[in-house]
Formats: C-alpha cells, sequence, structure tokens
C-alpha cells in the first residue's frame, strides 16, 4: 500500500531509499488523482517499486521544492535522486512499463 508521506518522513521514505521509489504528488480535489490512485496501488503491490503518495495542499514545501504544477505528478526518485516525472493519468500498463524503463537509467 503506497504510504502517506509528509514533509516531516519524506526525507527517511525518499531520498534515503535505495532503489525506486514512485512518488504519487495528490490533492483530495483532484478526479483524476483519484482515478491513478488505484493504478498506484495496485502497481506498488507487485514489489518491483515502492510506492508513497503526498498530498500537495497539507505538504505545500514539498510540492514548490519538486516544481508541483499541475496533479497528478508521478516522480520516480532513484536511490533518493528524482529520475523522471510523469503528469496525468496513465493506464497500469503504461505506468508498470515507465517504472521498467527506469530501471534501466
Amino acid at each position: 500500500m503506497a504510504k502517506d508521506v509528509t514533509e516531516a518522513d519524506f526525507e527517511q521514505e525518499v531520498l534515503k531509499s535505495k532503489g525506486l521509489v514512485l512518488v504519487d504528488f495528490w490533492a483530495v480535489w483532484c478526479g483524476p488523482c483519484r482515478l491513478i490512485a488505484p493504478i498506484v496501488e495496485e502497481v506498488s503491490k507487485g514489489g518491483s517499486v515502492k510506492a508513497v503518495k503526498v498530498n500537495v495542499d497539507e505538504n505545500k514545501n514539498l510540492a514548490a521544492k519538486f516544481k508541483i504544477f499541475s496533479i497528478p505528478t508521478l516522480i520516480l526518485f532513484k536511490n533518493g535522486k528524482p529520475v523522471e516525472s510523469k503528469v496525468g493519468v496513465m493506464s497500469k500498463s503504461q505506468l508498470e512499463s515507465w517504472i521498467e524503463s527506469a530501471k534501466q537509467k
């Protein structure tokens, strides 16, 4: 299950993590965010990536730091560094292939 992460534990959960971490920047009022949430959950259950969620309304500093202007924004971190980001909804297969291509980088 994708864990809700705040500014207080972002460093521990994302920046200090080894391997791939998928960060889902979202908000309660965002319809497309609600569409992609179950897809992110499903992909994280597969074990190929750790997934966390950041509520942009509650964590404005994190949203600003990563230049989140539209949501949902997904950022893949590899060994604590952001490697790629995508904005908007995508299918499970699109998300899985994006994660796989990031593993090769």
